[in-house]
């Protein structure tokens, strides 16, 4: 308790000036109120004793530019990471309209894939979907890859079908996935 005398003498003695030399610094009237008073918490903190400094300003001074040091830091910290969020592309949600028509043809496309096989199903969702290659459909579905190449080119024809129905403006019926096929997927 004998050093807070000290510190209140220090603290007296040269709060105007370290005040006034961080707002020179820092342009910022509130900010340079901050940082002094942080200077004098690591003076109460410190290791040395009020009593044992010789050059009271120049020990504020050394706190105080460490301090500022940080500050910096943390500023451009905050800059560079607000200016990353700038750069970051606007999540775009897609207008009342755009998802009628995103569910119309999510429609179509359901309905080409309902009229096709269950592991011609499988084997283009395994395509589109998981993005497998072909090789590792038959291996996964136990049929050759000509079987996976001519279930591929019927479920895109049927594709290419549904969305010209749309295009023409015919109405796709409203169903769910075939439930083997939803099984067959959840278990593989």
């Amino acid at each position: 308790m004998s050093a807070l005398p000290d510190v209140q003498l220090l603290y007296t003695g040269h709060h105007q000036w370290l005040q006034q030399r961080l707002q020179h610094r820092l342009g910022n009237a509130a900010d340079a109120q901050d940082m002094a008073a942080d200077t004098f918490v690591c003076v109460l903190t410190s290791a040395t004793p009020p009593e044992a400094i010789r050059e009271p300003r120049a020990f504020l001074t050394t706190i105080a530019k460490r301090l500022l040091i940080n500050h910096w830091r943390r500023r451009d910290l905050e800059r560079s990471y607000l200016e990353a969020l700038g750069a970051q592309p606007e999540p775009l949600m897609p207008s009342p309209e755009e998802l009628a028509v995103l569910q119309e043809t999510l429609a179509h496309v359901a309905n080409a894939l309902d009229g096709l096989s269950l592991p011609a199903q499988q084997a283009f969702l395994l395509s589109q979907l998981d993005g497998l290659g072909y090789e590792a459909i038959a291996e996964r579905l136990g049929i050759s890859h000509s079987t996976v190449r001519r279930h591929m080119a019927e479920g895109f024809r049927r594709i290419a079908l549904a969305l010209a129905r749309q295009d023409a403006g015919i109405a796709a019926p409203v169903r769910s996935a075939t439930p083997a096929l939803a099984e067959s997927l959840g278990a593989g």
